[in-house]
């Protein structure tokens, strides 16, 4: 007679009968993303909120493939990927709770390791949460340090709005301001 265990839905073999641990790093090497939000926040110490964020992309249409995702990390939560671009009808899986990505997301990317070269830009998104997990967001120095990481992930930071120099300057300039 089989044990209760065995036949768990919170055990690991029957969730990968679902969807296979290599088919979700084909599917994040297309469609995923390792990325570190800075936004500025005048309630921090710092002016700076970091906001680590692991996140796939899926048209609408493949949403079932998200929520598949979704199931076998067994948590994040599935959204409109641009709610403010109406012919965008895409959807992201995100996974944002630091805590999650610490124990569940960075484990499950170092069992399964990305081949290509996304893979830097896990390694760093993975020293940015380390960094995270000792407060080191929480101080200018360790702000600074995670804003350069955070640059030299995915492209070297080619698609974001603003220039890594505007943000070290920002950031000094908030904590500044701040501290008067």
């Amino acid at each position: 007679m089989a044990s209760k265990k065995v036949l768990s839905a919170d055990n690991q073999q029957e969730r990968s009968k679902e969807l296979n641990p290599w088919y979700i790093i084909g599917f994040v090497e297309g469609e995923g993303t390792f990325h570190i939000a800075f936004y500025k926040d005048p309630r921090m110490k710092t002016g700076i909120k970091v906001i680590p964020e692991f996140h796939v992309n899926q048209s609408y249409l493949r949403i079932i493939t998200l929520e598949k995702i979704r199931n076998f990390f067994n948590y994040g939560y599935i959204k409109d990927n641009h709610k403010s671009k109406i012919t965008d009808t895409t959807k992201v899986y995100v996974v944002r709770d630091r805590k999650d990505l610490l124990l569940k997301i960075i484990p499950f990317f170092d069992q399964y390791p990305l081949i290509s070269e996304k893979q830097n830009s896990f390694r760093t998104f993975k020293q940015i949460i380390t960094l995270m997990n000792k407060g080191m967001h929480r101080n200018q120095f360790g702000v600074n340090k995670i804003i350069r990481l955070a640059y030299k992930m995915n492209n070297s930071g080619r698609y974001r709005r603003v220039n890594k120099e505007t943000l070290l300057k920002s950031s000094e300039t908030i904590r500044q301001t701040l501290n008067q």
